[in-house]
């Protein structure tokens, strides 16, 4: 039931470790008052519940990302409470996280920003094509690979899919000026792909099977899958390209 959790839902799951966590870190420090007779401090519990929150998470199966969650968000909120902020700003704060990550509950893809070295190896690839190629990035994220790359090849016409509200409205805000670019609110299994010359996503390990599936029945030939990072399990890359940044990003292109 927990792997379920993990895979399918690991919003929930995270939740559910960091009360339990919060749960263990009370009681530990209950019985540890006890015997000693010192009162715990409120800092001490924070550090405490944190540290049980990351080991948790990764016990039951969630992703190593959010190890790092798990771990930061009871010291965050410790901060927050100490300057002040009142709990509302705390919970506008997770309702904002929650809007821009809003993938992760359902299909497993957190908000990945493709970084500006990434943006310059993925125009060398698109500079191979006919300018008047047409492209999608399935996951579109706040749309900096849509404005950067829709300045770079003026004649292609760009189109951004995103289903995170606000990583949606910021996104398409950004991209209204642009003529050749737009960003749609659908889901990315609803997109024709071979509607497309090229195709990008930086999404996660989970949906890359069901996506070469898609993608080896809709692509027309001379199309092309890009991916950042994340491979098609048992579907070598025709080609990888190192992008040499510190968290070792790699493009791999599948040809149709």
């Amino acid at each position: 039931m927990l792997a379920h959790l993990a895979s399918r839902y690991p919003l929930l799951l995270a939740v559910l470790v960091q009360l339990a966590a919060l749960v263990l870190a009370v009681v530990g420090l209950r019985l540890w008052a006890g015997f000693t007779g010192q009162r715990p401090s409120l800092l001490l519990l924070v550090c405490l519940q944190a540290v049980l929150a990351a080991l948790l998470g990764e016990r039951l199966g969630l992703a190593r990302w959010w190890v790092f969650i798990n771990l930061l968000f009871a010291p965050a909120l410790y901060l927050v409470s100490g300057r002040g902020l009142s709990a509302g700003i705390a919970a506008l704060g997770f309702l904002l996280l929650l809007l821009l990550n809003w993938n992760s509950l359902r299909e497993r893809v957190p908000l990945y920003l493709t970084g500006r070295q990434t943006r310059e190896r993925l125009a060398e690839l698109l500079a191979e094509r006919e300018p008047t190629f047409r492209f999608v990035d399935l996951g579109c994220g706040l749309g900096d690979t849509l404005v950067d790359l829709s300045r770079r090849f003026p004649q292609a016409t760009f189109v951004g899919v995103e289903t995170a509200p606000l990583s949606f409205a910021l996104a398409w805000l950004r991209c209204l000026p642009r003529r050749n670019c737009q960003v749609r609110y659908r889901d990315l299994w609803r997109v024709e792909l071979g509607e497309f010359d090229v195709v990008y996503c930086f999404l996660s390990p989970a949906p890359m099977p069901r996506l070469g599936d898609k993608a080896s029945t809709e692509l027309r030939a001379g199309s092309w899958l890009i991916s950042n990072t994340f491979e098609i399990p048992g579907q070598p890359a025709d080609r990888v390209l190192e992008v040499g940044d510190l968290r070792g990003s790699r493009l791999l292109l599948w040809r149709r």
